[in-house]
């Protein structure tokens, strides 16, 4: 049977290549892990940076969220390539490849004059970025020894769960101190020790074969084309007037006719990009649109706040930063806990109480107001951290246990792209109805404001003059509005995470012996 292209690279402990020992050993692991901490931290580093990349290339807050959707979105595509890429060229080959586009694309990031550019480098950023998560992984799994690689998955795991707590913190601090621009080149030190690093430490130590495989080049097609216009629909629908738009109705119809034409070919082709084949187990569909909701859901809360937090509280962009971060610490901390509880409780049972959980912290966030000290708002931000282990975790069991063990690669692909592709239409959706609900709230204040007339008086005797005065009185109106916004959005996102919490109980027990090591 010819191996599929969409599948996760099989180049972990069934390589051939004999396990490193001693410094050696030690040194090439934490160069991988370093590799995989710089590219999960671009997932966050932008995030509180938004209103800064905004006001510096001259766009507004909504449209810099691009910068985020976008990066997404290109390693979500690129997910189902990296199998086909490293039996081609073999591990090693792709992997330094990969490294070095993302360096490149990280200083054109930094370079780049204008919205469209910066959207464009970054999108090479993503396609560059997206094998080194999975590659990271599988190469560890390959140069440690059998009885070490418990060890080596909690290195990789540990900077896949400390990253995005220092993303936020790092860019904000980056963002306040220089300027946002440093948040895409202090990659380059980095890229270029680890490229130096595997070089030395790898060489003639490749991890896989390279074989005469064919891609799938129509389905490769097909899902660029589907998932491109549906993501550009959503980032430019706001602003476009949505289906009054006629390019907003040209990307709909694409998308739903690329979506159908993607699923046919996909379900007829010998060597599918993405073996779709896997959602007939019920278990595993599930699972997959529990992790899209859940996650697309928990990803909008993380850019959203800090956007809120700098535009209308009067943060900086490292004050927003902390507030945020703290999400990761307890989640740092309880994740050793959850592969225990899974031996004791179902893990169906885990993923309901941590998806009731940040619904739980997105109701506490819903009690916000204008008023509110910097301890209420990042407090629900620390607690949710335990509700993300206990949702992340057993939710890759519980999808992985569902197939069957040949089809384990292709599902866990299948799942890495649902959460990257997730994490991108969340933002834009979730960020959308913010503001559309912000404008609409900020018109029935204004309608309903009681003696207008009499508090801009007030302000003019105050030593405002009367724009001056009317311009303060509609900023107060407008920051009430937003607020306003965000406590509905993240209601929203509670029942989001309480639907997401029902859904997985349509999945079936998994057995207890599923072996996570093609997840990432």
């Amino acid at each position: 049977m010819a191996p599929r292209a969409g599948a996760t690279p099989d180049i972990g402990p069934h390589s051939g290549s004999a396990p490193l020992t001693g410094s050696r050993l030690i040194l090439a692991g934490l160069t991988l892990a370093l590799a995989n901490f710089i590219v999960v931290l671009d997932t966050t580093v932008a995030n509180v940076s938004i209103p800064h990349i905004a006001g510096g290339i001259g766009v507004s807050a909504s449209q810099g969220t691009w910068v985020v959707t976008s990066y997404s979105v290109a390693e979500a595509i690129c997910v189902p390539l990296t199998g086909f890429l490293v039996k081609r060229f073999g591990a090693l080959r792709v992997f330094l490849s990969s490294l070095l586009g993302f360096g490149v694309f990280s200083t054109l990031c930094g370079l780049a004059p204008n919205l469209g550019l910066l959207v464009l480098f970054r999108l090479g950023q993503g396609f560059a970025g997206g094998p080194l998560m999975p590659l990271t992984q599988t190469m560890l799994l390959t140069i440690f020894p059998p009885k070490q690689r418990p060890a080596a998955m909690a290195l990789w795991a540990m900077t896949t769960v400390v990253a995005p707590i220092v993303g936020p913190i790092l860019g904000g601090w980056i963002s306040d101190h220089t300027t946002w621009r440093w948040i895409f080149f202090i990659n380059i030190p980095v890229v270029a020790l680890c490229f130096f690093g595997v070089v030395t430490l790898l060489r003639g130590h490749d991890t896989g074969k390279e074989d005469k495989v064919t891609i799938d080049k129509m389905g490769l097609a097909l899902l660029v084309v589907w998932v491109g216009a549906l993501q550009f629909m959503l980032d430019k629908g706001a602003e476009s007037d949505w289906f009054g738009s006629p390019l907003i109705v040209a990307c709909a119809v694409v998308a739903i006719v690329g979506f159908a034409a993607f699923l046919i070919w996909e379900l007829t082709d010998r060597n599918p990009i993405v073996d779709i084949s896997v959602f007939r187990h019920r278990g595993f569909a599930a699972s997959v649109v529990t992790m899209a909701l859940g996650f697309g859901s928990f990803f909008a809360t993380v850019v959203i706040t800090p956007q809120w937090l700098q535009q209308w509280m009067g943060y900086t962009a490292t004050q927003a930063g902390i507030a945020t971060g703290v999400n990761g610490l307890f989640a740092v901390m309880t994740a050793p806990l959850i592969p225990r509880l899974m031996k004791k409780f179902d893990p169906r049972l885990l993923v309901f109480l941590g998806l009731s959980w940040l619904a739980t912290m997105s109701v506490l966030r819903s009690f916000w107001t204008t008023d509110s000290t910097f301890f209420v708002i990042m407090l629900p931000q620390l607690l949710q951290g335990v509700g993300m282990t206990a949702f992340f975790v057993p939710i890759t069991v519980i999808s992985l246990g569902a197939v069957e063990p040949r089809e384990t690669a292709s599902a866990a692909g299948i799942l890495s792209f649902a959460r990257s592709l997730a994490a991108a239409m969340g933002t834009s959706i979730y960020t959308t109805v913010w503001g559309d609900l912000g404008r609409s709230d900020q018109t029935a204040l204004a309608g309903a404001a009681n003696d207008a007339a009499s508090t801009i008086a007030t302000m003019e005797r105050g030593g405002l003059d009367h724009s001056a005065a009317v311009a303060a009185f509609g900023r107060q109106v407008e920051a009430q509005a937003t607020m306003l916004a965000t406590e509905h959005v993240f209601q929203i996102i509670a029942v989001a995470f309480v639907i997401a919490a029902a859904t997985v109980w349509l999945a079936p027990k998994p057995p207890t012996n599923v072996d996570t090591s093609a997840a990432h």
